[in-house]
């Protein structure tokens, strides 16, 4: 399918628009392999595909888009480079590429440096949309013609570099807009403080509708001031301090779910409010152990099982078993899955809360194929 290509200049008609252009691509027609046409720079226009020798700029060989019928692709491997493949229509007349005859329907270009899914994008679109008809009947304006990127290979080269300019000017007005974020993001910390201050002292005319007001709009803001490492001279004393933010901050979503969580759980949540000042894993685990000793509404809490829970320190575990008992009484029998539903708690803390009623005599346990379920211990 060479014999479809004519040779060519590396100047771009009037009516012809650069769309995309892929450099290290090798030309194929069909299967046979040819060192004829080994290492090329593609260029998609809006009437032609112009393949240029990487050595011999001058040596180019161009295809028409409307000959191509079909578009089709092989993907990479370990040994062998991405590959489009163009299935072309036959040409009446003379043909004068470098080929008279090809056994072959189609061609292959190898693109060894990467870019192939970008340029099958465009070339799909430019086949698809027919761009050199639209182009053909399209009646530019003079000065248009005068403007008009004429000038080959540097030309395309200077268009390529400008659409790169845009590019770094695009990053960096985006890092720009993310520093402008971090600096606003401490103001709003300042207001928050500002505005929590109020509300206690109940400064001006703040009436009850618009303390509540100002307190959801606190929480949407998430923690106002957090705890970081860089503030405390000593870990014991970051440590601390990050217990007493844990518990301040988690002990009222603990008492709408049931009254624990799951260190996981915990771990989510607090990342999400407290924004960019992230907390490690390693540094929320020793600040929930701290908990225990701090006489805290909140404590931290390890099952047989390994499970580890964060909880209200309120919570009984005799009332504890004698709720879960309640709750599997009035539905004759549970499954973890099925109390963690009921009560809105996640399966592995129903599971221990079903298995604490175990322990203290209250439940009994049917362990079968379908599962494992608990029932009232009326032994």
């Amino acid at each position: 399918m060479v014999d479809r290509f004519q040779w060519s200049t590396v100047s771009l008609k009037d009516e012809e628009d650069f769309i995309f252009s892929a450099e290290g691509v090798k030309l194929y027609d069909g299967d046979r392999k040819s060192d004829a046409y080994e290492d090329g720079n593609l260029v998609l226009t809006s009437h032609r595909l112009i393949w240029t020798d990487s050595s011999d700029i001058q040596s180019c060989l161009a295809l028409h888009l409307s000959l191509i019928i079909q578009l089709g692709e092989e993907p990479a491997s370990f040994t062998r480079s991405a590959k489009v493949i163009c299935y072309l229509a036959e040409v009446s007349g003379e043909k004068r590429g470098p080929q008279k005859h090809s056994n072959y329907n189609f061609i292959r270009w190898s693109f060894r440096k990467g870019g192939q899914v970008e340029f099958l994008r465009q070339l799909k679109d430019a086949v698809g949309r027919k761009l050199w008809e639209l182009k053909e009947s399209a009646q530019p304006s003079s000065t248009y013609q005068i403007n008009k990127l004429k000038h080959g290979i540097a030309g395309i080269e200077r268009k390529m570099n400008e659409q790169q300019r845009k590019t770094d000017s695009t990053i960096f007005s985006a890092f720009e807009d993310l520093d402008a974020l971090m600096y606003k993001a401490k103001e709003m910390v300042i207001i928050s403080k500002s505005i929590a201050s109020k509300i206690e002292q109940k400064q001006g005319a703040i009436t009850e509708d618009e303390t509540v007001k100002f307190k959801s709009y606190l929480l949407s803001l998430g923690i106002p001031d957090p705890v970081t490492r860089g503030s405390h001279k000593s870990n014991t004393k970051y440590i601390a301090k990050l217990a007493n933010e844990i518990s301040s901050f988690i002990a009222l979503p603990l008492q709408e779910c049931g009254g624990m969580m799951t260190l996981t759980d915990l771990y989510c949540r607090i990342n999400r409010a407290r924004g960019m000042e992230l907390l490690s894993p390693q540094d929320l685990l020793s600040a929930c152990k701290l908990l225990p000793s701090l006489k805290l509404p909140v404590t931290l809490r390890s099952y047989g099982s390994g499970v580890m829970v964060i909880q209200l320190r309120s919570n009984d575990e005799e009332l504890l078993a004698a709720e879960t008992a309640l709750m599997v009484e009035e539905n004759t029998c549970l499954s973890a899955h099925e109390l963690s539903r009921t009560v809105g708690l996640s399966v592995v803390i129903a599971k221990e809360r079903l298995l604490l009623a175990e322990n203290l005599g209250k439940l009994c346990r049917d362990d079968t194929v379908e599962g494992l379920k608990f029932y009232i211990n009326r032994f």
